[in-house]
């Protein structure tokens, strides 16, 4: 394992019925690929070795022994090979015949699971020929060559590098309380699964909301492996089901109905399913009374270099566009939801807003004109200020003052040039100078404003600033970091361009849609300094801070799975491709780390605000950090890459 990643495979191998010669044959072929594609551990179906449909052949005692002599085959072959294989057979012991999985590695047979529920209806008559694992006292056989302990204890075994995992056979995992439920509960980070489920029509979308919720229910990868093709007899089909989850995300999965055999692969993440498990405190609880033999692999021979397979979204915060729609909608509700019951609890019909012709600002509106017409309140209650200054274009100040037009809420224009040269004077600073105190004063002069007039008012400062500002600390203390209730402190600039323009297409703003679909392609910038000769933007935020899709990417794995520097930065590589080069996204995650530690005194005091998603800033909740906490170990870090 390296980064957290353990390379994990299902195996669908060619089958003959009652064949073990084959069918070892075979079997070896797909470890074989397994061991040259660096997998640690691979998962084959239930019964593999003699194939699950037997049936009364089961009862045959030259099939049973040659399943033995099967598996003698399989640790021979395998005894310069890294990767695990557990593998599915029949096991004879003390007048019981169990349907069991094999964990061998090396030549060695780590441990054997006996099947602990077995199917007895429609074409399924297991109890006819197997015993459960709940029929079995602590026995030790000799199972091919080697002496073997069987019991019903849980059973975990614990790779050279920590990964622990467990294994449950088909029926297993359709029971009211699965295995893998104490499995997990007593460690296991991976479940691997031998399977041999036939198909029915709608079965197998049930299946993989079956695997899926339990892989996610018990926050684990799931190795599912079914078998295929070669099983298919009488009157069933096997389809051959190879499908590996994590914590139920699928990764990878087979193409069912193949009439050849299959080797699915895929990269769990065993660290993020760690950090997941660890900040949830209803899966720690669930642990109190798990308890599992743990069985140590063997060490790994050789060191193979670490290449990440599996594919990262350089986008986590934003929504596929099958759920686009459905996302945006919620996420609007729930900003909706949130200042409408502090509107209500106030006893408040009227809110201030700064209106700049931005992103944020804009989403902000929106989410206003949204709450007011759902708690019936008049439009014009909602008072945008537009407060040029030094820095604001003709581009932003018009398109600002056309939104507010055209949602037919109450407009006012304040300059702030002359109350800021006045301030300028009155502090004895050089207007020339465009330093951060030429750019605070305005924004605080801006902060003022909304404050007194909301006094006036009787209204409510509602605030614009987002979570990827608060991550960078991307605002002025006291300023546009300060409002009444923050309802954009939860949403990252990558995801806000989608919500205006979902909130653009949509038939009731339509006759606002031009100009929103503007505000949408306005380059970012808080317009402190002055436009360029020909009135464009000057002052980027993206040139002095970094681009915020690599700092949404960074904050979403940094805060939501504590990942460190370098994994990060590994998983940054993969995502943006060619996008970015390694010195720039080495360049802006040092940035990053820089900014996020040394401005938390900002996040400390923020103003309410809903929580959207599942990475927050809340220093009321989601993250408690001390102001003052060093950031040499990340930076160190990243120094290093």
């Amino acid at each position: 394992m390296k980064y957290g990643f353990i390379k994990v495979a299902a195996a669908v191998p060619a089958v003959k019925v009652a064949d073990v010669a084959f069918n070892i044959l075979e079997m070896e072929k797909l470890i074989a690929m397994a061991d040259d594609e660096h997998v640690e551990v691979v998962c084959f179906p239930e019964l593999c070795i003699t194939g699950y449909t037997c049936q009364d052949l089961f009862k045959e005692q030259l099939l049973l022994s040659k399943a033995e002599e099967g598996l003698l085959m399989l640790l021979d072959f395998t005894r310069k090979l890294d990767v695990i294989c557990v593998v599915g057979l029949p096991v004879l012991a003390e007048g019981l015949l169990l349907n069991c999985a094999a964990v061998i590695q090396h030549g060695n047979i780590l441990g054997i699971v006996p099947k602990t529920y077995l199917p007895n209806y429609n074409e399924f008559y297991e109890k006819r020929w197997f015993a459960s694992a709940q029929d079995l006292n602590p026995t030790d056989i000799y199972l091919a060559g080697t002496p073997v302990t069987l019991s019903s204890e849980p059973k975990l075994f614990q790779t050279t590098d920590g990964v622990k995992f467990g294994v449950e056979i088909c029926e297993d995992v359709w029971a009211p309380i699965p295995p893998s439920n104490n499995l997990t509960m007593a460690g296991a980070d991976i479940i691997l699964n031998c399977s041999a489920s036939d198909e029915l029509i709608g079965k197998h979308r049930y299946l993989r909301s079956l695997v899926a919720q339990q892989s996610a229910r018990t926050m684990s990868g799931y190795v599912y492996a079914s078998c295929g093709f070669g099983e298919s007899t009488q009157d069933v089909v096997y389809g051959g089901n190879a499908m590996i989850f994590e914590n139920g995300k699928l990764l990878a999965e087979g193409d069912r109905f193949s009439f050849q055999p299959q080797l699915q692969t895929a990269q769990i993440d065993v660290e993020r399913l760690r950090t997941e498990r660890h900040t949830n405190s209803t899966f720690i609880n669930a642990q109190r009374e798990a308890h599992a033999l743990v069985i140590h692999a063997k060490p790994t021979e050789a060191e193979h270099s670490f290449q990440l397979e599996r594919p990262i979204e350089a986008h986590p915060f934003i929504p596929a566009d099958s759920e686009m729609a459905e996302t945006c909608e919620e996420i609007l509700n729930i900003q909706t939801a949130g200042l409408a019951k502090r509107l209500y609890h106030t006893n408040c019909e009227h809110v201030v807003i700064g209106i700049s012709g931005g992103l944020d600002s804009t989403l902000a509106l929106l989410v206003c004109v949204r709450t007011f017409d759902k708690l019936g309140y008049d439009r014009k209650g909602i008072v945008g200020v537009t407060m040029p200054g030094f820095g604001t274009t003709d581009r932003t100040h018009t398109n600002a003052t056309s939104l507010m037009q055209l949602l037919g809420i109450s407009q006012m224009e304040i300059s702030i040039s002359k109350a800021v040269t006045q301030h300028f004077q009155d502090i004895g600073h050089d207007a020339k100078k465009h330093d951060a105190t030429y750019e605070n004063s305005q924004a605080r002069e801006r902060t003022q404003i909304l404050m007194d007039l909301a006094n006036k008012l009787n209204a409510l400062v509602v605030g614009t600033g987002d979570l990827s500002e608060l991550a960078l600390g991307w605002a002025t203390y006291n300023g546009d970091h300060m409002s009444m209730y923050g309802v954009n402190g939860g949403v990252p600039k990558t995801l806000i361009q989608y919500l205006i323009n979902y909130i653009a297409m949509l038939p009731a703003f339509s006759a606002q849609r031009d100009t929103l679909i503007d505000v949408i392609h306005t380059p970012i910038s808080p317009e402190l300094t002055p436009a360029d000769a020909e009135g464009n933007i000057q002052q980027k935020t993206e040139d002095l801070v970094g681009p915020y899709e690599l700092h949404d990417f960074f904050l979403y794995y940094f805060l939501r799975y504590g990942f460190r520097p370098a994994k990060i930065f590994l998983l940054a590589q993969k995502a943006f491709g060619d996008a970015y080069d390694r010195g720039t996204i080495k360049k802006w995650l040092t940035t990053f780390c820089r900014r996020f530690f040394s401005q938390q005194f900002k996040r400390s005091c923020l103003p309410d605000g809903p929580k959207v998603g599942s990475v927050s800033l809340s220093p009321r909740g989601d993250w408690r950090m001390p102001s003052d906490a060093s950031s040499a170990l990340w930076l160190m870090e990243c120094d290093e890459l």
